[in-house]
């Protein structure tokens, strides 16, 4: 497990929000380049967890972290396609009635009034 990497993919986007989609663990042992990533931007990011099987204590501290960072620049942190597994983490560390999930990217891009394109 500790070797296991995270990658980390941009989605191509016509519009001011970033999308990422995660393939791999979040875990203290592999989350730092990514954690600087987002520390990098304050504008409102989706990423797209459906490759993620699970997230320890630290990789739920750096989704929190990024959640209230973009909420201070008015803008949000937008989470797709989360896990059965990761979801009960949400629940048990009740980080889910902070966190915005939905089901996939097209349900995200309509809440945040984007086409699937990146386009408004």
């Amino acid at each position: 497990m500790p070797g296991e990497k995270l990658v980390f993919e941009p989605l191509p986007s016509a519009s001011e929000e970033h999308t990422f989609r995660l393939q791999g663990p979040l875990t203290l042992n592999n989350l730092f380049a990514f954690q600087a990533v987002l520390r990098a931007q304050s504008v409102t990011t989706v990423l797209d967890l459906a490759g993620v099987p699970y997230i320890d204590s630290a990789g739920l501290g750096v989704l929190v972290n990024s959640h209230v960072s973009r909420q201070q620049h008015g803008q949000k942190l937008v989470l797709v396609g989360v896990t059965e597994r990761v979801r009960e983490l949400f629940k048990l560390t009740k980080v889910d009635s902070v966190l915005e999930v939905f089901p996939d990217l097209p349900a995200a891009y309509r809440a945040l009034g984007i086409s699937e394109q990146g386009i408004a």
